[in-house]
C-alpha cells in the first residue's frame, strides 16, 4: 500500500496510524447521481485513482436512494442518470466496483441497522451532519435526516475500511466512526481531500444549479476556454484560487506536469513538473492569463474522453 498517494492531496486522515495497519484495505466513494458530472467532481475522481494505484480495493457507491431521499429526482430518471456515470467514470480511468445503493439499501438486514442507530441519534445530531449536503437545507425533509444514518450504514454493508471524501462528509463521518460499532462493524479510517472551490471564487462552491460555477465534463473546447477565461484568479494569490487548485487537484496528478506557454518576449515558455514549484511561480509575478490559457489547454485533453458523450436528458 503506497501512503504517498493515499495522502497526496488530502486535508486528513481519520485516523493514520489505523490506515497504516489495514491488510488488503477495502475503500468507498459515494455519488449521488442525479445531473453531470462537472469539474467539481474531478478532485475525488482524481482521488480515487490515486487509491486504485496505491493498491486499495475501491467500491464507488451510486447513491440513487440517497439521491431520491435528497430530493433530487424520481428513481426512474436516478437510474438513468447513474449510467451516464458509470460512464463518464469509465471514460476518465476509473477501474473501480461501482455499486447501486438500491442494491442493497432495501434488505431487511440494511433496514434493522438504520433503524438501530436511529434510535440512539438526535435529531439534532442528524440535522448537523447532513447540512452540508442536503438540498434546501432549511426546509428539510425527514427523508434527509435519514440521509446520514443510511450513509454511515453503507459503510458496513459495502464491507469497506475506508471512507473517502470531501470536508463536507466529515460529520458524517465522524457519526459512522461512533456508531457503528453498535452494529457489529468497525470505525471506518476517513480520507479527506481538498475541494475546488467555485470558479466565481470563495463564497460559493461549484454546483449544478448554477452553471457559472462548474465546467462540466462534457464540455467543448471553447466553453472550457471562456469558463476558465472569466474564472476567479487573482493575480499572485494562491487561497481559494480555483485555476491553481485545477492544476493542483486535477492537472498534476493526471498529467504529471503543466507547459505554459508564452511568447519569447514574455520570457518564453515554462514548465512545471509539481505543483510547489507552480505556485512558487505564481506568487513571482507568473501572469493568471498565461496561467488560464495553459490550464484550459490541459482540460481540453484530460477531458477529451468525455466530450462525444450523449446526456440522458
Amino acid at each position: 500500500m503506497d501512503l504517498s498517494l493515499i495522502k497526496r492531496n488530502t486535508i486528513e486522515i481519520i485516523e493514520e496510524s489505523e490506515l497504516v495497519n489495514l491488510k488488503s484495505p477495502t475503500a468507498y466513494c459515494g455519488y449521488e447521481p442525479s445531473g453531470p458530472v462537472h469539474l467539481g467532481h474531478m478532485a475525488s475522481i482524481e482521488k480515487i485513482k490515486d487509491m486504485e494505484n496505491a493498491g486499495v480495493k475501491v467500491k464507488i457507491l451510486l447513491a440513487d436512494v440517497h439521491a431520491w431521499l435528497n430530493r433530487k429526482g424520481s428513481i426512474k430518471d436516478i437510474d438513468v442518470w447513474a449510467s451516464y456515470w458509470e460512464d463518464v467514470f469509465r471514460r476518465l480511468g476509473v477501474k473501480s466496483e461501482f455499486v447501486r445503493g438500491s442494491s442493497y439499501q432495501f434488505s431487511d438486514g440494511y433496514i434493522k441497522d438504520v433503524f438501530n442507530i436511529a434510535n440512539e441519534i438526535t435529531i439534532n445530531r442528524a440535522v448537523r451532519s447532513m447540512q452540508q449536503v442536503a438540498r434546501d437545507v432549511d426546509n428539510a425533509r425527514v427523508s434527509q435526516i435519514i440521509y446520514p444514518i443510511m450513509q454511515a450504514v453503507d459503510i458496513k454493508h459495502l464491507g469497506v475500511d475506508i471512507a473517502l471524501g470531501g470536508m463536507e462528509q466529515r460529520k458524517i463521518h465522524m457519526l459512522a466512526r461512533e456508531y457503528l460499532p453498535m452494529i457489529g462493524w468497525k470505525k471506518p479510517v476517513c480520507v479527506h481531500h481538498e475541494l475546488i472551490v467555485s470558479l466565481k471564487g470563495p463564497g460559493s462552491k461549484m454546483s449544478s444549479s448554477d452553471p457559472s460555477t462548474i465546467i462540466p465534463v462534457h464540455a467543448s473546447p471553447d466553453e472550457i476556454k471562456t469558463k476558465i477565461s472569466t474564472a476567479y484568479c487573482p493575480k499572485g494569490e494562491v487561497k481559494d484560487n480555483p485555476i491553481m487548485q485545477i492544476a493542483k487537484l486535477v492537472i498534476f496528478p493526471e498529467l504529471g506536469e503543466l507547459v505554459v506557454k508564452r511568447d519569447k518576449k514574455y520570457g518564453g515558455n515554462l514548465e512545471f513538473s509539481d505543483y510547489a514549484s507552480l505556485e512558487q511561480a505564481f506568487l513571482n509575478g507568473l501572469h493568471p492569463l498565461d496561467l488560464k490559457k495553459s490550464v484550459a489547454d490541459a482540460l481540453i485533453d484530460i477531458l477529451s474522453s468525455c466530450r462525444e458523450i450523449d446526456l440522458p436528458f
